[in-house]
């Protein structure tokens, strides 16, 4: 994995954390527990146990790796830094795609985050990259696979 910042909110952060210490005090233990029951059981060339903990284990070991990285490289997202009409990481905006009546709302939110089924947008998503920077009030095109939408930005909060 690279070095790259890993954008998060304070909750964010404190979920990957709370993860992370899960992943290492509880779940090393019980496929440990697990390995040590199938060795006990003998030959360990059929032991479909045994198998199962091992790939749960590299499993356990390859996300503890990555949520150390993503943790190292975590920058917490500060809203206040920048003027309060002005999307930016942290950010709820609500927006109308032009020619509808329907308002949507997102926060726009570090990849690591993103829940687009939440409202939850990344900074690097199609939608997310063309509202960064802009205020309140701003006619923004979004380029998607689909083709260009057209959206008017209401509120940021």
């Amino acid at each position: 994995m690279s070095n790259n910042p890993v954008y998060l909110t304070q909750e964010g952060y404190n979920k990957l954390r709370e993860e992370l210490d899960h992943l290492v005090n509880v779940r090393r233990r019980e496929i440990s527990e697990q390995i040590a029951e199938a060795k006990a059981e003998g030959d360990l060339r059929e032991n479909a146990g045994y198998d199962e903990a091992k790939n749960a284990q590299a499993f356990v070991e390859g996300r503890i790796r990555e949520l150390e990285v993503k943790i190292r490289n975590a920058q917490i997202i500060d809203d206040s830094s920048s003027p309060a009409n002005l999307v930016a990481l942290g950010r709820k905006i609500v927006v109308q795609e032009l020619g509808t009546s329907d308002e949507e709302s997102y926060v726009i939110v570090g990849s690591t985050e993103a829940d687009p089924r939440n409202g939850r947008i990344s900074n690097e998503s199609p939608i997310g990259k063309a509202m960064i920077g802009k205020r309140k009030g701003a006619s923004v095109t979004v380029s998607t696979p689909g083709g260009d939408i057209d959206f008017k930005i209401l509120r940021v909060e």
